[in-house]
């Protein structure tokens, strides 16, 4: 059966790609910190060596509107073209073509229908960058095949953030059940607390410094029972009006599994943001 070699969450800054690359004048004081930071956080999914990559995020209304807008959704095409116009403009993310692993698509689709989950699927998905700033920032090369799972956490009704958990520890199960030799990393990226649009939006951090450490402790720690004791839908408007995404963070706290201590645990405030970069090794860290 596949092994799950890695599991890893972190937010998804489309500002990293322009920030890390830009130079002189161009380059903003925390360039040289970031960087620093991303390059240890890199080396977590270097040292698991991985064959495949199943990757978590969720639209940005590019693809998904509201006259189709999934619960859950699992990519299974063979190539996905990756970035948007306006993503290239705003934050000089470049054009990708992302190789798919079409096997383990359908295995996650076949499983998670059997497993209580009522998957959508695309054969014709094209990603944003939930899914290639993590491929920027731990995979730059680009040259493993995804599996790409799209959640809703934008567009009410969502789904409780209990579902996401449950959705976390089913698609451990799945992938570790799935018929291969392939050694599989599974990558997540959400938000703390996050303002858009808001009055909130440009401070010198997060809009809400406390739900930011609760919440990176709770990821740390493994800590669901409080997480979830804490979190709900309507808790979730309080940090910032975009800190739904935060339920991403939950499901991958499910894939790591209750209790399970991160062994990668790294943070940094930016302008009106806290990046939170955390690894798993579930069958133990890599020589």
């Amino acid at each position: 059966m596949a092994s799950i070699v890695a599991v890893i969450a972190s937010t998804h800054h489309p500002f990293y790609y322009r920030a890390s690359t830009a130079t002189g004048e161009d380059r903003p004081p925390f360039a040289d910190e970031w960087t620093r930071k991303i390059l240890a956080f890199r080396e977590t999914l270097t040292r698991a060596n991985p064959d495949v990559l199943v990757m978590v995020g969720s639209d940005h209304f590019h693809q998904l509107w509201l006259d189709n807008m999934p619960q859950f959704l699992v990519g299974k095409a063979p190539f996905y073209d990756a970035n948007w116009y306006n993503e290239e403009r705003e934050f000089g993310l470049p054009r990708m073509l992302l190789k798919g692993q079409e096997d383990l698509s359908a295995h996650i689709l076949r499983a998670g229908l059997d497993d209580g989950f009522d998957l959508a699927f695309s054969n014709e998905l094209r990603i944003d960058h939930s899914i290639t700033c993590p491929i920027i920032t731990l995979r730059p090369e680009a040259d493993l095949p995804i599996v790409p799972i799209y959640t809703n956490i934008f567009a009410p009704p969502l789904p409780q953030p209990a579902r996401f958990v449950k959705l976390g520890e089913s698609i451990r199960r799945i992938v570790e059940s799935w018929p291969s030799h392939l050694r599989v990393a599974v990558i997540g990226t959400g938000h703390l607390s996050l303002e858009l649009g808001g009055p909130r939006q440009f401070g010198p951090h997060g809009p809400d410094p406390e739900f930011d450490r609760r919440a990176v402790e709770w990821i740390a720690t493994g800590d669901l029972d409080s997480c979830l004791r804490e979190v709900t839908l309507d808790s979730l408007h309080s940090p910032g009006n975009a800190t739904h995404g935060f339920m991403d963070f939950m499901l991958m706290m499910g894939v790591a599994g209750a209790g399970a201590k991160a062994d990668h645990v790294d943070t940094l405030d930016l302008f009106h943001t806290m990046e939170a970069y955390f690894t798993w090794y579930p069958n133990g860290a890599p020589a």
